[in-house]
């Protein structure tokens, strides 16, 4: 199996880089082209096989609406600069079609969209007329709160149809950790139910990418309101992810993240 390029013949590693003051892990933001190059390169020494650049914060318990013309100044921005320092896939984080155009334009590999091709119209028009890969979030209205899992897997059945009406060949599915927010159950147990029943989404046949780095779930669960001290919690749920199934792990924290990737790859190897 492959994705933008890249044979997931073992789990691999995407380092997040944010360009968006208004992100909630401060220290994942860039603030400056010196600073920008840093991180990229530093990431790629540390074993990212991909980064990925946020220009709006999408965190769904944040007020960040910005103008979209900031949004593409920043996105562009970031990409032009990190595609001239390192040689891996980058990919836009991002749920406008303008955005992600001039993000390809610049030179971005990859359309990562959380709203899963449902939030812009023109997003599936982008990514069909210029081939570009794309990772969907499961995204919309859940019915059922009761089963986290199928709730997800029907999300993402829905976007995968429209990735397909507009000939999308290359789609990673992200069931959207962090992002689907019920009051009951509540979030933190509905995204440890996802993670713990991960390789249920292998029916879907497409690469799995799990984002879970110090996200809040991960506080709530160990009491960490600071997403500085979320880094042990972010570590234990990638190993279960990658136990359960996971093909790509998004993280702010490349190397250690890589050490607990490869640790549960090579333990899932074993298991019968």
């Amino acid at each position: 199996m492959k994705f933008a390029g890249v044979r997931l013949d073992r789990p691999k590693v995407m380092g997040v880089i944010n360009v968006s003051p208004e992100s909630f892990y401060k220290r994942s933001v860039a603030r400056d082209e010196k600073g920008l190059i840093n991180r990229a390169v530093k990431m790629v020494e540390d074993g990212a096989t991909f980064i990925d650049v946020g220009a709006k914060s999408t965190a769904p318990y944040l007020e960040t609406q910005i103008p979209v013309e900031e949004e593409v100044r920043r996105a562009v921005w970031a990409i032009r600069t990190i595609r001239d320092n390192v040689d891996v896939p980058i990919s836009v984080d991002t749920t406008s079609a303008e955005v992600a155009e001039k993000a390809i334009k610049a030179g971005a590999d990859i359309i990562n969209d959380v709203t899963g091709l449902k939030g812009d119209s023109r997003m599936g028009e982008v990514a069909g007329e210029y081939g570009t890969p794309v990772i969907l979030c499961a995204h919309g209205r859940v019915n059922n709160f009761s089963d986290p899992v199928h709730a997800v897997v029907e999300l993402l059945k829905e976007s995968l149809t429209t990735a397909q009406e507009h000939g999308i060949e290359e789609v990673a599915v992200d069931p959207a950790v962090g992002f689907l927010r019920p009051e009951w159950p509540p979030w933190y147990e509905w995204d440890s139910r996802v993670i713990a029943n991960l390789n249920l989404l292998k029916a879907l046949g497409r690469p799995i990418l799990v984002g879970v780095s110090r996200k809040s779930f991960i506080g709530a669960i160990t009491g960490r309101k600071d997403p500085m001290e979320r880094l042990p919690g972010s570590l234990a749920a990638t190993t279960i992810a990658v136990l359960n199934g996971a093909d790509i792990v998004r993280t702010h924290d490349v190397g250690e993240t890589l050490d607990a990737v490869r640790v549960a790859s090579f333990m899932r190897r074993f298991r019968t």
